[in-house]
């Protein structure tokens, strides 16, 4: 299985002016942006912390996954959330050729937990010996910072504000967040309970 994500976080989308006024920084002095890129590249960082900390896309972009067999017949758990729409769906076989399949032979059940398809017909359509299927999604909570709940949006902002503070030190033992940060996102990590999925 292979998640590939399509498209990035347009700059647009990041709160770099309001990430300046969190961190206090000085304005008025003729080089208020000079900082941006800096900004900018830890709130990436925050962003991409918590998302692999909960299994949740912020900000919507799309992505593709490759899987080789499906873990249920009937159904499949996507691997992130939420997603909000199935963009492409092809079923591959092992020369490279695309099968007939399309977006219309599954339909997307959301969840905040754990999205998933289903086959249109009652099963997903069948992946043959040696094939794959790609899967195309649109996955976030919206396209724009203010589509984040409230909780998540902070979140990113403590977290991207402690990587700026320690921007010089080697961070905290084995990837741990601050005590803030996991308090405020603990809500949306996913369970799995047994491996399914």
């Amino acid at each position: 299985m292979m998640l590939i994500e399509e498209t990035t976080v347009a700059l647009q989308a990041l709160p770099v002016a309001g990430f300046r006024d969190h961190l206090r920084l000085g304005t008025g002095f003729g080089e208020d942006g000079l900082q941006d890129s800096v900004l900018e590249s830890y709130l990436r960082a925050a962003l991409a912390a918590i998302e692999a900390r909960t299994g949740k896309i912020l900000i919507e972009r799309s992505f593709s996954w490759s899987l080789t067999s499906w873990r249920d017949a009937e159904v499949q758990v996507l691997p992130v959330a939420p997603v909000s729409a199935i963009e492409d769906f092809a079923v591959i076989d092992r020369a490279g050729s695309v099968g007939v399949p399309g977006t219309d032979d599954v339909r997307l059940v959301p969840d905040m937990q754990r999205p998933r398809i289903e086959g249109a017909a009652g099963r997903l359509p069948s992946i043959p010996p040696g094939g794959h299927v790609q899967i195309g999604f649109l996955a976030g909570f919206g396209p724009e910072w203010s589509d984040l709940p409230a909780d998540l949006r902070h979140a990113v902002m403590l977290l991207a504000g402690h990587y700026y503070d320690f921007r010089h030190e080697a961070g905290l033992a084995g990837g741990a967040l601050p005590y803030s940060v996991n308090a405020l996102i603990e809500r949306y990590r996913s369970v799995r309970l047994g491996g399914a999925g």
